[in-house]
Parts: C-alpha cells; structure tokens; sequence
C-alpha cells in the first residue's frame, strides 16, 4: 500500500479515527453517520489506528466516496501518534471524532497544536472501558478530549459516581441509530418450530453460556424450539461442546458470521439478548426494526430501547429462572409477539432514524466549537 500520509492532499473538514472497521457495532454505527450525512458538504475522512484491507467496512466506506487512510503497521503506539499527526497538519481538519474509546487520546493529541475541535467516543461501560486500557491509556482516553459523546445513558450515569479527574469534562448522550429502509417490519409468520436469534460477537461478556442453560431448560419443560447463534469468535468450540453436554445440538445451532441479519430476524419469532455488559446494542434496534419483540438483560441502554411488557422483556442479568420463563412465554404466545413487535417498530421509526444520528452528532461538534457554515 502506497503511503497515504504522504500522498493524500484530499480536502477533510470532518476525520474519523477508528480503531478497526470490522464487523462491530461501532463500525456499523461509523458506516451509518457517513452513509446519511451531506459527504459533498463536510467531506469526511476516516483514518483507522489498525488497517486491515479485508475488513468489511473498508470497502463499504469507501464505496461511499470516503477515504480510508491507514495509520503505519507498527506496533509502537509512538510512531503512529506521530505519523497521525504529521496527517492531521496536512489535511487540516475542523473536527477530528475518534469513534471508540483507545483512539480518544490519539484523536486529541493530534489536533492539539492546530486547535481543531477533538470529540472522543464511550459506546459501553465506562467504568469497564476504562479498567480494560489499563491505568495510563485508560486515564487519558477518559478525560481527553474534553468532549465526549457516549452512545448510551447508563455510562453517563457510571461517570457522575466516579470520583476521579480523568473523566471527560462534557459528555453528550447519541444513542445509535438505524437504517429503516434496510431493517423493515416483516409480518409474523407462524412456524413449526419457534425460531429465536440471537447476535454477537463469542466472547465472555456477551454471556452465551446463560443462552444455553436456558435453552437445556425450556427443552426439559417440553418447548418446542430452534435457537440460532450468529456470530464468531473465541468461545466458539467451547460453547458447541456445551450444546453438546446438554443434548441440545437440535435445539441450538451455529451461523457463523452473517451479513444478512434482517433476513434472519425475518425469519425469527424473537430476539434473546444475554449480555453482562453493553452500551446501545445495535440488534436490539434491528429486531425492533423488524417488528420482533427482544427479551434481554438490562444492561446498558437496553431498559431504555425496550418498552418491559410492551416491546418485549427486560430482565436483571442475575435473574436466570426469570429469563428462562420469558422466553418461555414468547415460544408459546405467537400473538403476543405480533403485538409486541409492531409496537416495537412504532418506536424504531419514532426513535431510531439515521437522520436523528446526524443532526444530534452535528450538534455536538457544534457545541464542542465548531462552526458549520
């Protein structure tokens, strides 16, 4: 790849420093900003602290016009703060929005000496995401800069009860938004066997381990039902000899990454969500979206987006017979469901829309101290 730090001479008003663009949440979130903002006015750019040229919005963002920079394949932090921001006094930027919490410092350091308006990003925990970067990073990407937006109200609650100078000095509340036109309501058919999906990355927090004993329970009440996982990750094998051991292999099945989550949830009674930790889960706006009702663990914004007993379930992530028994009842009640989820897609299109995510992430910039014209 040729070095783009040194060739790009593209004008940016607006840069977007991102970790990776993967098949996350927050990449998802990144793609959808670009996707519905005016490009030809704010010419947004995206340079990502670690490249990798198959990943799949990499090629998703720049099929909207957006350049996609690579920041230099080093494992010293050092040199890419500095080759950052070597490329920041190049292309001189307005804003400069790093979309997750690790480049919060970076986005700051690197806009500091030509005054650029600096946003950092909290899409989850805060007390977790900081804890995670350990006591230097974490520190820093918490307090600088100065502005940040979280995708979610509880981290905002985290922040108030941290007694602590490293954390940020504004922070605004954008919770994430949602392509309408590509999640759309689908009626509820009546199938055989209850179908539930169920999204994320195999990794521990998302607590795959409370999908399947509830699975083993339902099926030695007597439910009738499939349970699909999608998603990859290290917990892979571990969890399928855990369908194993509970003789669930008919009951519980795994996809594998998949790109065509709408045509799943189409095909699905209900969404189940096990998670300890989360910010504002992008699955729980599609299923909603797609007129399914979600039984979840109040975790993050979840009790926020959920509407309990009237868009599905909001359960305490502890309360394991409570979960099993909601689940239990969404199998049985297929009316229930129906209503649950046009009440759900009421509020997707009331709430969820891409162009809300743009006016509202707009205006933070703008209360940072940038000036639109």
């Amino acid at each position: 790849m040729t070095n783009q730090f040194e060739t790009s001479k593209k004008k940016c008003r607006l840069l977007y420093l991102v970790g990776q663009l993967g098949p996350g949440g927050l990449e998802r979130q990144l793609f959808y900003l670009l996707q519905a903002m005016d490009r030809q006015h704010y010419l947004p750019l995206v340079v990502v602290w670690n490249y990798r040229e198959d990943d799949i919005y990499v090629r998703q963002i720049r099929d909207l016009g957006v350049q996609v920079v690579a920041l230099p394949q080093t494992p010293w932090g050092v040199l890419k703060l500095l080759a950052f921001r070597k490329f920041v006094k190049l292309v001189q930027p307005e804003v400069i929005h790093s979309y997750c919490f690790y480049t919060n410092f970076a986005a700051y350091w690197g806009g500091v000496l030509i005054r650029v308006v600096t946003v950092g990003a909290l899409r989850s925990d805060f007390t977790r995401e900081k804890k995670n970067l350990g006591l230097v990073l974490g520190g820093l990407s918490a307090r600088w800069p100065n502005t940040h937006i979280s995708n979610n109200t509880m981290a905002a609650e985290n922040i108030k009860k941290t007694r602590s100078i490293f954390v940020p000095k504004k922070l605004f509340v954008v919770r994430n938004g949602l392509d309408l036109q590509k999640f759309r309501y689908v009626n509820l058919s009546i199938f055989q066997k209850a179908r539930i999906l169920a999204v994320g990355s195999l990794l521990p927090v998302k607590r795959w381990d409370r999908l399947i004993e509830s699975a083993a329970d339902l099926k030695r009440d007597g439910y009738d039902f499939l349970v699909r996982i999608v998603g990859d990750g290290p917990l892979r094998f571990s969890l399928e000899k855990q369908v194993e051991k509970f003789g669930l292999t008919e009951h519980v099945t795994f996809l594998g990454h998949r790109d065509d989550i709408q045509d799943l949830l189409a095909d699905s009674r209900f969404l189940a969500h096990t998670s300890d930790c989360e910010g504002c889960p992008n699955v729980v706006l599609e299923a909603m979206a797609c007129g399914r009702a979600v039984v979840a663990t109040a975790v993050g914004d979840i009790p926020f987006l959920i509407d309990n007993d009237k868009t599905g379930f909001v359960v305490n992530k502890d309360d394991h017979a409570t979960f099993t028994q909601k689940m239990g009842v969404l199998v049985n009640d297929i009316d229930l469901c129906r209503r649950m989820g046009e009440t759900g897609r009421a509020k997707a299109e009331k709430e969820f829309g891409l162009d809300r995510l743009v006016s509202e992430t707009l205006g933070v910039y703008a209360a940072a101290g940038w000036k639109d014209y």
